[in-house]
């Protein structure tokens, strides 16, 4: 069998390239403006990369073209593809159809932290023998990969809200079916498909409403929209957790204010204490929920508190990229205030009065909009120093975000610009944190270059 993945370099259709390939399918794709880590991953995996979207990237004995949801109409490759009456599908719909029919799944939905929470419980079951098969949507550290078939019944995967493709506007999730479902929480986002966060809401539900009776609901109680979601309806069994002070089946008891060690309560007894590298209130939460649902799956708490503690972490997700006389540069993908402020509460924490640097790209659709402009100054606030890059694609006018930070912040336009500045002004035992969903022109790089 022969396939063509239309967006190949995406997160979510770089790992089902991976999985196609592993199962004796022959993978070819093409992608626009590819950049680090999918494309990188992709080269060393072997799978060929066709730059552009061309009509003859395809040839005939290609049996089906997975299109995702980044494609639309007008778009060359997708008009031939039309025109000439092949055989295509959604990436979520080929996962499916092809891979989780026959799996247990464990899946991770949420506004924030899906590939975090996602790497946290395959590394996890990975630890406990049970070679999970995984798509995550992003590279975690444990594995170097975002997709692997794995062996075993269990398949985790990050449960995406966005659209599905052009011709299917459901939300992905939809499609995986799962046994096991972490609800993690739930903002407005997406602001380019949904009109507001009821709209939002409505396909969480229908996500609940594929998961059987049988199965288990890992959700998060300091979330009121996942009450809202619940309160349509739910036919399943759940167990609460909060990384917070919220009343829930799965708490925690912080050693260390910065979350890096921490106590796991379960039903209010202490099981264990994780000591990690990980970071932040959120991280936690996120540690909570992962250890409910393996114990689902049948891993006792105690191995899931050992395999936390050998966490890797995932690429891009405070990521240090780099030290430089004493200064550390970071990557990650925060592109929405409230993980914008988790973050960056999470490294204040960590590193107590230590200077920090935001550099922030609002690449995502909903912050290029400027759906949340107004919340970005507050989400900001930990950082001594705030650098916001204003490239052409941001239909808004961020100096009100300046105007609102005061003195700390500065605006630029041009991505050399930020370097010279960071290269001149920083000093030693700073902490740069550079936050995007995208490649950010290789910033990172470029910084530790200069310095």
């Amino acid at each position: 069998m022969k396939i063509h993945i239309l967006g190949i370099c995406g997160t979510f259709m770089g790992g089902i390239a991976l999985l196609a390939r592993e199962s004796g399918v022959t993978v070819t794709g093409a992608d626009a403006n590819v950049y680090p880590p999918m494309s990188t991953m992709l080269e060393e995996q072997g799978v060929e990369i066709i730059e552009g979207y061309r009509a003859e990237n395809f040839t005939e004995d290609t049996d089906c073209i997975v299109v995702g949801n980044a494609m639309s109409r007008g778009n060359e490759a997708v008009e031939s593809m039309l025109n000439r009456n092949l055989n295509y599908t959604s990436g979520p719909q080929w996962l499916h159809e092809n891979i989780l029919k026959q799996r247990w799944v464990l899946a991770v939905a949420g506004t924030h932290g899906k590939t975090t929470t996602a790497s946290m419980l395959t590394w996890i079951l990975e630890y406990a023998g049970l070679n999970p098969g995984f798509l995550i949507g992003g590279v975690p550290e444990n594995f170097g990969l975002s997709a692997r078939l794995g062996d075993s019944p269990f398949f985790v995967v990050e449960a995406d809200e966005y659209d599905t493709a052009f011709f299917d506007k459901r939300s992905k999730f939809v499609h995986y079916h799962p046994r096991t479902a972490i609800l993690n929480n739930l903002e407005f986002d997406h602001a380019d498909i949904f009109a507001d966060l009821e709209a939002i809401k409505i396909q969480f539900h229908h996500l609940i409403r594929t998961i059987p009776s049988e199965g288990k609901i890992i959700n998060n109680a300091a979330e009121p929209a996942l009450a809202d979601v619940i309160d349509k309806g739910c036919w399943t069994e759940i167990e609460t957790f909060s990384g917070e002070n919220v009343e829930s089946e799965w708490s925690a008891n912080y050693i260390q204010a910065d979350g890096s060690t921490f106590e796991v309560l379960h039903q209010g007894e202490v099981q264990g204490c994780v000591e990690w590298t990980q970071i932040g209130q959120h991280n936690v939460s996120n540690a909570l929920a992962a250890i409910a649902a393996a114990r689902h799956a049948g891993v006792p708490i105690t191995e899931s508190i050992a395999a936390l503690e050998q966490f890797a972490g995932v690429k891009r997700r405070m990521q240090l990229r780099g030290e430089v006389n004493s200064i550390r540069v970071y990557d990650d993908f925060a592109h929405h205030p409230t993980a914008i402020d988790t973050t960056l509460k999470g490294l204040r924490a960590n590193v107590g009065t230590q200077r920090i640097v935001a550099i922030l790209e609002p690449r995502s659709n909903t912050m290029r909009m400027g759906i949340h402009k107004a919340r970005i100054a507050a989400a900001l606030a930990q950082a001594d120093e705030v650098i916001l890059y204003q490239p052409a694609s941001v239909n808004w006018d961020m100096q009100s975000v300046i105007d609102d930070l005061g003195e700390k912040a500065k605006l630029f336009e041009n991505v050399d610009k930020i370097v010279d500045y960071i290269a001149t002004t920083t000093q030693e035992n700073e902490h740069i944190l550079v936050m995007s969903n995208g490649g950010f022109e290789a910033i990172h790089a470029k910084i530790l270059d200069r310095l």
